[in-house]
């Protein structure tokens, strides 16, 4: 199997991210919520809703309680910055596409 490039690893992040907000959207309009039924919703394997629960933990946007995951206040703030954040990456991607994309 060909080594990925970085190419490669940034869609990948970008996908990986995407499951991960995904998967915060739902605990916040859901929760309390377990993995089980955020496997379902999402149709991922629990080992993936599994990590993006703890990605999303150890950045302090959702915490486990007695029902199931549930979104921080951090979530909050995180999801109002998101626009911002996103129109950054548009900006440096159409750099990318200006500067290094054949014409």
């Amino acid at each position: 199997m060909p080594q990925k490039n970085f190419m490669d690893k940034l869609l990948n992040d970008i996908d990986r991210m995407m499951r991960h907000l995904e998967i915060m959207e739902i605990i916040e309009k859901e929760g309390p919520i377990g993995i089980i039924k955020l496997s379902e919703k999402t149709k991922l394997p629990p080992h993936k809703v599994r990590y993006s629960l703890r990605v999303l933990e150890n950045n302090n946007l959702v915490r486990p309680s007695a029902n199931g995951a549930v979104v921080t206040e951090n979530a909050k703030d995180f999801m109002k910055e998101l626009h911002t954040r996103i129109e950054e990456l548009r900006r440096k991607i159409n750099t990318i596409a200006d500067n290094f994309l054949p014409r």
